[in-house]
């Protein structure tokens, strides 16, 4: 597995830290609950760049220290912006664009981690990550329209994860949301207790790192090619990208392991590195303190009545499923 160069030099306002194959973004400005301003948008932004650039991280989460994971754009900053000509606001939105693409363009599975509330910019955020995971008293919503603006830089994300007919509603009466709402519309995939939170997220985390991460990216970017796309224009895409992976060295090697009833290579066991060596937690606590952390294991055992997940038959399942039939007929 290829070197992890170092993280970027960020302001306080962002803190990295990686354990094995995880990389932590971690929002620490709990003092004004994580909002953003130019300074954090450029953190992100440099942070962005180092995860594309580093094919030894394979799962980002992102998270805010306190109690609050983002309360959308800095006061203070909107107060600067309200000076700004036409051409600054221009340029100051375009950065933020920026960062938001960036993130959602990561070859990497993101996962994003929400406790207290969403809001705003802070929503563009979650929705711009694979994999949002909640905590049952989460709060969700737009206040922009509250103050005379719009959600326009983060709409083609939350649009994109909730559907239009429901951002009508949500965009131009700013109401809040609960994560039980968040849950049903698809922008959280799972809503457990606030104490569960960071168990149910190192469960996510490890059965991503179970994934082949060339098949993490190229289904990223199936998914962005075919969204808006007619089936016919599309099928030479899909019938090429299939052949390639089936082809592949890592395809190759998945179907081996798995007709030897075995596990490939890039299969990491919780609490382990890839070369089978424990590691230390695999994310820090969110938390403002920055030596805090907190040991996150993968429960084995089916998650408590409490925790609600959004659950679903995938096309890989079932193609696993035919797999299994067809050896079996063999």
């Amino acid at each position: 597995m290829p070197e992890t160069s170092p993280p970027p030099e960020t302001s306080a306002a962002l803190r990295i830290a990686v354990r094995g194959s995880v990389a932590t973004l971690t929002l620490n400005r709990p003092e004004q609950r994580n909002a953003f301003d130019d300074q954090l948008v450029a953190d992100l932004t440099r942070a962005a760049a180092w995860l594309a650039a580093n094919e030894s991280i394979r799962v980002v989460v992102l998270q805010g220290a306190g109690t609050v994971f983002c309360a959308g754009a800095d006061f203070n900053w909107m107060r600067r912006m309200a000076g700004y000509s036409f051409d600054e606001n221009l340029e100051d939105a375009r950065r933020l664009a920026a960062m938001l693409e960036a993130l959602d363009t990561l070859p990497q599975a993101t996962l994003c981690r929400v406790q207290g509330a969403a809001l705003g910019g802070g929503m563009g955020l979650v929705a711009a990550c694979d994999v949002a995971l909640a905590e049952e008293g989460a709060r969700f919503g737009f206040p922009e329209v509250k103050i005379g603006l719009t959600p326009a830089t983060i709409a083609p994300y939350v649009v994109r994860r909730l559907g239009a007919g429901r951002c009508r509603e949500l965009f131009l009466t700013g109401r809040r949301f609960s994560a039980q709402e968040a849950l049903a519309w698809g922008l959280v995939a799972e809503v457990v207790p606030a104490e569960r939170l960071d168990a149910a997220l190192a469960a996510r985390a490890a059965d991503l790192l179970g994934s082949g991460p060339r098949a993490v990216l190229a289904g990223k970017e199936l998914i962005r090619k075919v969204e808006h796309a007619a089936p016919q224009d599309i099928a030479p895409y899909t019938a090429e990208l299939i052949a390639a992976l089936r082809g592949g060295a890592e395809g190759q090697e998945g179907l081996r392991a798995a007709l030897a009833k075995q596990r490939p290579s890039w299969t990491e066991e919780p609490g382990s590195d890839a070369s089978g060596s424990p590691t230390a937690p695999r994310w820090p606590r969110a938390s403002s303190a920055p030596a805090a952390s907190s040991r996150c294991r993968r429960s084995r055992s089916t998650p408590p009545p409490t925790a609600t997940r959004r659950t679903s038959r995938t096309p890989t399942s079932r193609c696993a499923s035919a797999a299994r039939r067809a050896r079996t007929a063999t």
